[in-house]
């Protein structure tokens, strides 16, 4: 039988356990194995070893380079490439790749974000080989690459990446959650992985128009446009009919991603027009995060074969429906137990329930952080609007587990459950299907679905290697206290209905069922005492706060230097993210819009001129009224951006930092939405011939 196209590509580009049994001799395979799975320390034999296998499976599959594939703190991975040839290749070609190459490289630290951590003459750091996520190979103009996951650290030994402290939280959150099972009696589990699947938003122009947009070149959304006739109001593209150029493209999206052994598995149009989605199977944090980054390099490079442009930002258009990731997490045991999962009868489940508590009790504790890690700058246009959740962390537990909790605060226990019921759709030849025990809440920032937990307010140009951190890094703080608690009592099981009974007490104020998007949620979160974080720069203190440094020093997640040094450099990267917005508005108001207004008021005054020196007596209401409307809106645009202008330049010379973040945040994006406004306005005025960039209509309509 003929093999699918899924089973023929799959992996084919990936060093995986498959290839790895087929090019390692056995006990170089359980060497690493057991790296791998038990975190043991690789030996430089097995790793010259593993070195020399991966290169000639590299070689035979056409690649003549390797790269240290690294995430430093710009937000995107980096690479350096070397050729497999040796220096003892002077007469003619001699391949070879060593375990201290495999292991250890040499890019420069210092022109990579640091926040102070490197000085720009203190320019050695080292990237070291990550074995827990495959090596893959990666095919492009430039030719076929042997790309090897790395972590990135500076001269002194501190992380200047997302992938160092992702891996440390892994390891925080696996001993405290085993720490707990071994009280609940289980002896067989050793580890515990937490499992992630990103869904991964965006948006489908074509590449011609997307040229003619300087906004969307220099940042990634519009800062200009107004809305056309038509938006998403009828709700006729969310989950339509994919057409034949965007199908196309996700085809061979698809087959691209499976051949790096990604799990794509799901595809749709979304809300917005011009908007799709990506879901892939779940994968353990560390692959996931490595995976998202992969698929978002590759939906931008497979959209460019197909002359069109992929825009990962948040909020591309403004009016429709913005972008993000949900990022599912949940905790599986190496037994293959899902830890989150309430089982049959969640009420009687106290090692579920414990679980449960503790995500409530560190999601409450550390709210403005969970912002933080789900912040950037394009994220502050979505978050709180029609699509996304609002800047106020709460959790959505569902009608089920919210009872099971009343009950708890209630009597200090549970004794029922609701399940669900079968749902008879009144059609004799559609058989009656079962309902889940609990409905969903798209408007909750932090929901259970079933067997997991859904972050829904993640940017969808963000790595999801943050927010994972901070959700492994928080709950393992709370389980190494619950875990201390429970190892000195004298009673377990009623230690444990203690516990969750004083958690869920404490903590339940963060627990919210209802309609986020409402005005009233807003003045009952503030009565609860829940944070509103409204924007990045907000969230960026809650960094180095004394109670976050202490308890990512407590779980060796980061240390305060790191964290400092993170502070700054989302300070300054926001600061330069509206810097460069703010002066592509000025560009483009300058040299496009201005002078086309110009034009089109001579021509509208030429035509005044011409018509009363034909028709003295002809009404000529309607163009002088064009004239007059047009002409104000133009002084209303140059005096907008005389203000930008002044804004930009303050800025600009104050130092980098909070304060500079700020004045940004308050002053400069004030000034570009008070810019945007006459100019938005004049499009709906000026003849279309005239205008100089394509419209919102010709980029969501058209493609």
């Amino acid at each position: 039988m003929q093999k699918n196209v899924i089973e023929t590509v799959f992996g084919t580009k990936v060093f995986n356990d498959d290839v790895m049994q087929q090019y390692l001799p056995k006990k170089t395979y359980a060497a690493l194995r057991s790296t791998i799975e038990n975190g043991e320390e690789l030996t430089p034999d097995v790793a010259n070893v593993v070195a020399h296998a991966m290169k000639e499976w590299a070689l035979e599959n056409g690649a003549t380079h390797y790269t240290h594939w690294f995430q430093p703190m710009t937000g995107f991975t980096a690479e350096k490439h070397d050729s497999f040839l040796s220096a003892e290749s002077d007469a003619h070609a001699v391949l070879e790749f060593s375990g201290k190459e495999l292991i250890k490289g040499e890019p420069d630290a210092s022109s990579f974000p640091s926040g102070g951590l490197r000085a720009t003459f203190e320019a050695r750091g080292y990237t070291a080989w990550d074995c827990t996520s495959p090596a893959f190979l990666r095919e492009d103009a430039i030719g076929i690459v042997l790309c090897i996951p790395t972590a990135f650290c500076s001269y002194t030994g501190e992380a200047l990446d997302k992938k160092t402290p992702l891996l440390r939280s892994m390891e925080a959150i696996s001993k405290q959650a085993v720490r707990i099972l071994k009280l609940f009696g289980d002896e067989e589990v050793t580890n515990v992985n937490c499992s992630v699947g990103p869904e991964q938003e965006y948006f489908l122009i074509d590449r011609d128009q997307f040229l003619q947009r300087e906004d969307l070149i220099f940042t990634g959304r519009t800062l200009f446009g107004c809305m056309p006739p038509k938006g998403q109001e009828l709700d006729d593209h969310y989950f339509g009919t994919i057409r034949e150029r965007q199908a196309s493209y996700m085809k061979e999206l698809n087959e691209e991603l499976w051949k790096l052994g990604i799990l794509s598995k799901t595809q749709h149009n979304e809300v917005a027009p011009a908007q799709h989605e990506m879901a892939p199977i779940y994968s353990t944090a560390n692959i996931a995060a490595d995976h998202n980054q992969l698929v978002m390099e590759t939906m931008k490079k497979i959209a460019r074969r197909h002359n069109l442009e992929c825009l990962l930002h948040e909020k591309p258009f403004a009016g429709v429906n913005g972008s993000g990731k949900h990022d599912n997490w949940s905790l599986v045991t190496n037994t293959g137990k899902n830890l989150l999962s309430p089982g049959k009868a969640p009420y009687e489940n106290k090692q579920f329930l414990l679980f449960l508590s503790a995500v409530i009790a560190a999601v409450d504790d550390n709210a403005a952080l969970l912002r933080m890690s789900a912040s950037n700058p394009g994220n502050d246009h979505r978050l709180g609007a029609d699509e996304a959740p609002p800047a106020i962390i709460s959790i959505f537990l569902g009608e089920q587990l919210e009872d099971i909790v009343d009950q708890i605060l209630a009597t200090g226990t549970a004794t029922h459950s609701n399940r669900g019921e079968k749902m008879d759709i009144g059609v004799h030849t559609i058989p009656p299907i079962k309902k889940d025990a609990t409905d969903r809440n798209r408007t909750s920032p932090f929901a259970f679905t079933g067997n997991k937990f859904e972050f829904r307010m993640v940017a969808s140009s963000l790595s999801i290697s943050g927010a994972n951190t901070v959700l492994n890094a928080t709950v393992a703080d709370v389980l190494q206290k619950m875990a201390d608690k429970l190892e000195n009592s004298d009673d377990f099981d009623k230690a444990v209905d203690e516990l969750i009974y004083e958690t869920l007490k404490t903590h339940q104020k963060v627990i919210f069922n209802g309609d986020g998007y409402s005005d009233d949620w807003i003045s009952e979160a503030e009565k609860r005492g829940l944070p509103n974080v409204k924007t990045m720069v907000d969230a960026i203190a809650s960094l180095t706060e004394e109670k976050t440094i202490e308890m990512f020093e407590r779980q060796h997640v980061y240390t305060r230097t790191e964290l400092e040094s993170r502070a700054e450099i989302n300070y300054e990267a926001y600061s330069k993210a509206i810097n460069i917005e703010a002066k592509t508005m000025i560009h483009m108001a300058s040299k496009q819009y201005i002078p086309t207004v110009i034009h089109y008021v001579t021509s509208l005054a030429d035509s005044i001129n011409s018509i009363t020196a034909a028709c003295a007596e002809a009404d000529l209401s309607v163009q002088k009224n064009l004239l007059t409307k047009c002409s104000s809106l133009l002084a209303d645009a140059q005096n907008a951006l005389n203000d930008l202008k002044a804004a930009d330049v303050e800025a600009n010379h104050m130092g980098e930092g909070k304060a500079q973040a700020e004045f940004f945040r308050d002053v400069v994006c004030k000034a570009m939405t008070a810019l945007r406004a006459p100019i938005d306005e004049l499009e709906m005025i000026v003849d279309k011939e005239y205008w100089p960039v394509p419209s919102y209509g010709d980029m969501l309509f058209e493609v």
